[in-house]
Order: C-alpha cells, then sequence, then structure tokens
C-alpha cells in the first residue's frame, strides 16, 4: 500500500523529465514528502467549517493532512467523514489522534498529548492507553526508527512541532531571522494589533530586504518545508518576487489577526501552542473534548488518493469535499478526472472546499465546461473565506455550490 500511495504522489507531482531542472526538483520534492510533513494543518477549520455549512446528515470526504481539521470537523456534528492521504507518516498520525481521543483518559491528557506535545508523560500515555488499541501499522509506524534511530512516538516528549518537513522549515526561517539579529518570537511579546504591526515592520520586515533572503527564496527548493512542489511555487509567485510574496503572506499572518486567538501564528513565531494554553484549533478546545470522542468512531482514515477513492463510491453518496491545495499540484487531466468524479458522487446541494498558491480559482479554464457549469462558484464567500484564513498562507480559499439540478 505505502509503494501504491508513493507512486500516485509522484504521478501527481512528476511533469517533466528526470534529467532536467524542473524534473529533479520534482522528484527532490518527492523523496522529501515521504515522511512526515505537517504536523499540524495549515488550513483554518473555522472558515472551512462556515463555508461547508456541515449539517448532521453530511459525509465528507478531506484529504487528512495532519488530522486537526478531520477532528476538527467533528465538531459540526457530520454523519461521517472520509480522510485521505497518500503520505504513511500522515495516515499514522491521524489514527493516533483519533485513537488517543477514545484511549486517554481525559481531556487534560488529550491536551498534554497534542497542545504540550512535549511532555515525557505523553509517551507512558501511549503506551498504557493508546497502543493497546492500536492497529498493527500504525503502532509499527510509532514505534518505529526515524532516520537518527529514534522511535518516533518521543516526538511527543520532544515537541512533535518541531519535526517533520514543516516544523524543520520553521526552525530553519527561525534560524535566518537570528543570522539577521531577530527573534521571531517577539512577536509572542505583543499585546495588541498595534504591537504586532511595529515589531513586524521594525524587525521582521527588513529580512526579506537582504540580498541572501531574496535568492534564498528564489530557489524553489527552499520551499519544500511548506509542502509547496515546483509547480506549485510558480503558481505562488506569480508576476512578482517570491521574497514580495512571502513577505505579504507572512504580514497577514503577523498583524491581520489578535495573535490571542490565531494559534497559527503562534505556532510560527513559538513553534508550539504557547505552552499548550493559549489559541488551540477546535478540536483540542476543552469545550469540544466530549463532542470530538464521542464522534472519532465516524471518521473513516484511508491510504489513497482522493480521486481513486470517490472512483470506488457509490453515485451521490458525498455532500462536502474539502481538498486543501491539492489542486495546484494536478495537471488539466488530474483536474478533470477529480472533478468528474466529485461531480459523480456529489448529492443535491453539495459544497467544495479548496486552496490554491495564488489568488484565483484555477478551475476554469482548464475543467471541461460540462462538468465546471454544474456548480457555481460563490465569489463573494470565498473572498470573504480568504481574508477571515488565519493560516494567511494561501492566496485565495474558494468555494463552489453544486447548482439544482432542475
Amino acid at each position: 500500500m505505502a509503494s501504491t500511495a508513493h507512486q500516485n504522489l509522484v504521478r501527481a507531482v512528476h511533469r517533466h523529465r528526470h534529467l532536467s531542472r524542473q524534473g529533479l526538483l520534482e522528484r527532490a520534492f518527492t523523496f522529501a514528502f515521504r515522511g512526515l510533513v505537517y504536523a499540524q494543518i495549515w488550513e483554518d477549520p473555522e472558515v472551512d467549517m462556515k463555508a461547508l455549512a456541515i449539517t448532521p446528515d453530511c459525509h465528507v470526504v478531506t484529504i487528512a493532512s495532519g488530522g486537526c481539521n478531520v477532528l476538527s470537523y467533528l465538531t459540526a456534528d457530520p454523519a461521517r467523514i472520509t480522510a485521505v492521504d497518500l503520505n504513511t507518516a500522515h495516515i499514522a498520525l491521524n489514527r493516533l489522534k483519533l485513537a488517543a481521543a477514545r484511549a486517554l483518559p481525559d481531556h487534560d491528557a488529550f491536551h498534554r498529548f497534542f497542545a504540550k506535545a512535549d511532555c515525557r508523560e505523553n509517551v507512558v500515555a501511549y503506551r498504557t492507553f493508546v497502543a493497546p488499541v492500536l492497529d498493527d501499522a500504525t503502532r509499527r509506524y510509532w514505534e518505529g526508527r526515524d532516520f537518527i534511530g529514534r522511535r518516533r512516538i518521543g516526538g511527543f516528549a520532544r515537541g512533535i512541532y518541531r519535526h517533520g518537513l514543516l516544523g524543520r522549515f520553521i526552525g530553519a526561517a527561525h534560524l535566518l531571522a537570528r543570522l539577521h539579529g531577530v527573534n521571531p518570537r517577539r512577536m509572542l511579546d505583543a499585546t495588541s494589533r498595534e504591537e504586532q504591526r511595529a515589531i513586524f515592520e521594525t524587525e521582521l520586515a527588513p529580512v526579506f530586504d537582504s540580498a541572501f533572503t531574496r535568492w534564498l527564496t528564489s530557489q524553489p527548493a527552499s520551499l519544500f518545508g511548506l509542502g509547496i512542489p515546483p509547480a506549485q511555487y510558480e503558481a505562488l509567485a506569480g508576476d512578482d518576487r517570491m521574497d514580495s510574496v512571502l513577505k505579504a503572506r507572512l504580514e497577514k499572518l503577523a498583524c491581520g489577526f489578535d495573535l490571542k486567538d490565531n494559534y497559527f501564528a503562534v505556532q510560527a513565531f513559538g513553534r508550539g501552542y504557547a505552552g499548550g494554553e493559549g489559541p488551540l484549533p477546535p478540536y483540542l478546545q476543552a469545550a469540544n473534548h466530549e463532542a470530538v470522542v464521542e464522534r472519532a468512531g465516524r471518521v473513516d482514515i484511508r491510504h489513497v488518493n482522493f480521486t481513486d477513492f470517490l472512483a470506488s463510491q457509490e453515485a451521490g453518496s458525498a455532500d462536502r469535499y474539502i481538498l486543501l491545495d491539492a489542486q495546484d499540484w494536478m495537471d488539466d487531466a488530474q483536474l478533470n478526472a477529480l472533478w468528474a468524479q466529485i461531480t459523480r458522487t456529489a448529492r443535491p446541494g453539495a459544497r467544495v472546499l479548496f486552496r490554491t498558491a495564488g489568488e484565483p480559482s484555477i478551475l476554469p479554464g482548464r475543467v471541461v465546461d460540462a462538468v465546471l457549469s454544474r456548480w457555481e462558484y460563490r465569489a463573494e464567500e470565498s473572498l470573504d473565506c480568504t481574508a477571515r484564513d488565519r493560516s494567511a498562507i494561501y492566496g485565495g480559499v474558494h468555494l463552489y455550490v453544486l447548482k439544482d439540478a432542475r
């Protein structure tokens, strides 16, 4: 299964000859993407849930990624969630979170495991409560060893959010800032939006003006840690220099929202959840714990391509689709295959939500009109979602709703 999933990832990313510059970058990305990429997913679940208008009869189909949003969607009380992913580590992380929700004795233990995520007690809790209820493949993953010989479950004693491709990317970004005499943690000292902007403009923004930063960010491989393959790098940059684009996105993250309410910013600038007591994704909030535990059995985790999963389902069997930014990776044939299956499996009133590195929707002119014309693009709602997405990393959040068939 892991080999099949890797081949699916190869098909999604590889577009150029093996020895061409782009081909080498694409193959380097797929190699990097084979391990844990996202210990925390970087799409705002509160934006998602408002746009998707999930109801108790909904079957939600989503890309799993780090699992935060999968569990957070449970707070909206859907009938069931199918979460798919090509990444073996993400599958193991999602299954660990679901098992931990049901097996750990209380919210304090769950919070310590996934919010603090840096306590030796977590390894003891894993052995005592979680490991006995895990499937064999997931248990083998977490009790297996990483590339330097440490058991992977030990990441929850060392700060799991510092691990994975994204965690190391954020660490490298902190190192780059410190080489310029700046400590990104200073952002967390701000007590108002005005102070946030002052710190950003006087301390962080000048880092992007250095020649080294401009050169570094002009290299597509420098953004592999964000999970951005070469094709998406081009979409993200558009007609601007990459340093300017990244500076604008960081400005929104640093200044666009009150840090007391933005756990994405706390992760970026503090490399964790502010000691575990600051802003949190919905699934880690105490008020939602009972609902997450009670509904965890509604989630089905599948190690499969999104399109292939839909192709195996009956017509009219799903209501909500969350594609994250996966379409930025796809060529026209892959996009059309995906949307053909979404349209075939969509029930009346179905909604599709996705994100793009650039600002506009990528579907017009690429997905055939016979399919796309069946969907209504909610332009105003999409702009509102983009403005409210606290992760700030994407250029656009896009909502499509299936038109009335009459």
